[in-house]
């Protein structure tokens, strides 16, 4: 946008905190290759623009606002004389490079001084060149601390989640090396049984009878329920008088696995009633071995199960698989994310899970959103074990206007309000010092606002802290990837300084 253009007064420019330490050649040379203009109310300049202009506030008020999803959020508002914004790193990446990145609007007629980035960059070398090397440095090596930090950062975390993962998986696996070598035991012994039964006085249609309860018991195992400690216990007395009457030793020891497998008297009775009373306990310890394979092959399908199931959230988790960019289902990403960390989030932390399986699938890179989880799950877990180890983590979806809402609360201290505005800052944090980057945070603020085009924001009082996530449900053509014209924000918005 551009404004009505004015008469450049040196001397005006010299009153500016800006300028005031300039001799009249250098403030002449601002205003002959600089310019100043009035703006009606409206913008300035918006945000993604080439950044072709440094601003300096003469009269008048601006508004400083960054992109927020479809919104523009307001940053700053101030009439302060002096105040600058737009092209303020021109000296570093060299004009026509970068873009503005917030957008400014003024509110009333306001006078600004306007110099290009080209101007703008030859004066700071010619007038400051030692400055420029020192802000020059400082800025690359911040960015090269950050990459390094928040390398290390995702280190920190695939370790966590390796160890977690390590550990979910190795629960399954050693219950179906148990469950393997008691299976082979429970074979041997059926085969063992079954040359008894074969060698006595059981007649043909016996026989059949008991082959045919053998196949309903099998059944009967795969559609078993599970049962109170209380009626389990009741229904293995039940069963043990059973067994006493029909002079069966041992009852004590069938009982519970009978029970576990949803048999019952009236089971018992029809085993009974196709047998005679002295092969009575021969044929009920020969389906017993029938009962404890079945069982057996239960438990190693479930812990199968649970390995593979383990195995696909580490993929969804990952993302390694699948497209960086690609429309996900965010409850299948949150699912994934809570399982990998089940282990570091521990049995004293209840996790609630509050979704709305209705809301549809958004446009994402899931991969990092996955990471946007884990920061906020870990988060949350650091505050509930700081404020005793026990309590609740409340994950929820919902629909908020046109967004999708996720939000992580936590029962923990919550956050003080002296650094509430200051936690998305890189490099801050709260814990000691080696078990914290700061940078969690930070990331997660950049994967929500500058590559979803979402908001990532924060509530808390001591015992509630909610961080909550809004995602646009449906991508704009700016949001897909290569596409032209869209700036890389910086992590915090823009200020006028």
């Amino acid at each position: 946008m551009t404004g009505q253009p004015l008469p450049c007064d040196a001397a005006e420019l010299g009153t500016l905190f800006l300028f005031e330490k300039l001799n009249e050649e250098q403030l002449a040379r601002l205003c002959r290759e600089g310019r100043v203009e009035r703006f009606a109310p409206g913008y300035v300049y918006r945000e993604g623009e080439p950044a072709t202009c440094f601003y300096v506030l003469l009269d008048g008020t601006l508004v400083m606002s960054r992109r927020v999803g479809n919104d523009d959020v307001e940053t700053n508002r101030t009439s302060q004389r002096g105040v600058y914004a737009g092209a303020m790193q021109a000296y570093l990446t060299g004009p026509g490079q970068t873009r503005y990145k917030g957008s400014v609007r003024v509110t009333e007629p306001s006078r600004f001084f306007v110099l290009p980035a080209e101007t703008f960059a030859s004066v700071l070398r010619e007038w400051y060149p030692m400055a420029v090397h020192l802000l020059e440095g400082l800025f690359y090596g911040a960015q090269t601390t950050q990459r390094a930090i928040g390398q290390r950062e995702r280190l920190l975390a695939l370790g966590s989640l390796s160890a977690g993962l390590t550990h979910e998986l190795n629960n399954p696996a050693a219950a179906a090396v148990r469950a393997t070598s008691a299976l082979r035991e429970r074979v041997a012994g059926m085969r063992h049984k079954l040359g008894v039964v074969a060698s006595g006085s059981y007649r043909r249609e016996t026989l059949a009878t008991l082959v045919e309860i053998q196949e309903r018991t099998a059944e009967q195992v795969s559609k078993a329920t599970p049962l109170s400690p209380l009626e389990a216990s009741d229904r293995e007395d039940a069963l043990e008088e059973w067994f006493d009457d029909h002079g069966i030793a041992g009852g004590w020891q069938l009982a519970p696995t009978f029970v576990q497998a949803g048999l019952d008297i009236d089971w018992l009775d029809r085993v009974a009633a196709a047998v005679d009373e002295q092969t009575l306990e021969g044929a009920v310890r020969w389906l017993n071995y029938t009962v404890e394979t079945e069982l057996l092959m239960n438990e190693i399908e479930d812990s199968t199960t649970r390995v593979s199931s383990l195995v696909d959230a580490a993929k969804q988790y990952s993302q390694l698989d699948r497209a960086p960019y690609q429309v996900a289902d965010v409850h299948e990403l949150l699912d994934s994310t809570l399982l990998m960390l089940s282990a570091k989030i521990g049995p004293r932390i209840e996790v609630v899970k509050d979704y709305d399986r209705s809301l549809p699938r958004v446009p994402s890179y899931p991969g990092e959103l996955n990471q946007v989880w884990t920061n906020l799950v870990d988060n949350a877990v650091g505050a509930i074990n700081e404020a005793g180890g026990a309590g609740r983590l409340t994950v929820r979806t919902a629909l908020d206007r046109d967004l999708l809402l996720v939000e992580f609360r936590d029962t923990g201290p919550g956050i003080p309000p002296d650094i509430r505005g200051r936690i998305f800052d890189p490099f801050f944090t709260t814990k000691p010092v080696g078990q914290g980057t700061g940078l969690g945070l930070d990331i997660s603020w950049r994967i929500v606002v500058n590559k979803h085009h979402g908001s990532l924001e924060v509530q808390s009082v001591p015992g509630d802290t909610r961080f909550q996530v809004r995602l646009p449900l449906t991508a704009t053509e700016s949001d897909t990837p290569g596409t032209p014209g869209r700036s890389e924000p910086s992590t915090a918005p823009e200020e006028a300084s």
